[in-house]
């Protein structure tokens, strides 16, 4: 991989780890382009039976705004949406461990892992209405679904920034654990589903995500179209400036 995400193999379990400490593991292209190769890896390994998908003491800030302006945002194919899709469309188990701050992306990601450890030092945001833009990921069906409606609409409404305890209440947790437990617990979790028959639990996570996946699917490329709009417009341009001008 490179030294922002890095890929490691121990027995049957494939780790995705965050690796851009100074930048709170803020995402650019470049980051985004191999966390979909060392998905795709993890996917055509047959070794591989469970994937955990960590960062450090942040998990992610979400995209770094310069890179983000920088390489014109949402193109026709942008490395962000090629990621969900690897990430949704992964067939092997993902178990996300998080900690610190999980922002924008950094919160809609989870909604396509099979189970997410939270560390109860994390802050969590769905930002998307404070910089002039509209939900992402599939995040406007998927956290209904989750979450229920009145909530989700609320946090996806507002930006509101909210912790573990309230994650782990409206369902986009598995477990909350101490910080420093986070990613053994992530890891321990992988390798009780890699002890499992591996298409017993492939054929489980495939029936599992069935019921929505053409609603995901579809309602992730209305997100994008509406997204690549709303990047164009004033308030999001106003909005994006204004945070480079920090």
């Amino acid at each position: 991989m490179n030294e922002q995400i890095l890929y490691t193999k121990a027995g049957a379990i494939a780790t995705i780890r965050l690796n851009r400490p100074e930048k709170k593991n803020a995402l650019t292209a470049a980051m985004y382009a191999t966390l979909s190769k060392a998905i795709g890896d993890a996917e055509r390994d047959a070794d591989v039976r469970a994937i955990a998908l960590l960062g450090g003491s942040d998990f992610t800030a979400g995209n770094d705004i310069a890179d983000f302006v920088a390489s014109g945002g949402m193109g026709d194919d942008p490395a962000p949406v090629r990621f969900l899709r690897a990430l949704g469309d992964c067939s092997k188990p993902v178990i996300a461990g998080v900690r610190g701050a999980a922002i924008g992306i950094g919160t809609t990601m989870l909604m396509h892992c099979d189970a997410v450890v939270l560390g109860d030092s994390v802050k969590m945001a769905m930002p998307f209405t404070k910089l002039g833009l509209v939900p992402e990921g599939g995040s406007s069906v998927l956290l209904p679904l989750i979450a229920g409606r009145m909530r989700a609409w609320w946090l996806l409404l507002s930006s509101e920034t909210f912790g573990a305890e309230e994650a782990m209440r409206i369902g986009l947790a598995t477990r909350v654990v101490a910080d420093d437990a986070t990613d053994a617990t992530a890891v321990s979790m992988c390798e009780q589903l890699a002890k499992l028959p591996p298409k017993a639990v492939a054929n489980a996570k495939r029936m599992l995500k069935q019921p929505f996946a053409e609603l995901v699917r579809t309602t992730m490329d209305e997100e994008f179209r509406a997204f690549a709009e709303a990047l164009r417009g004033d308030e999001a341009r106003a909005a994006l400036m204004s945070f480079l001008q920090r």
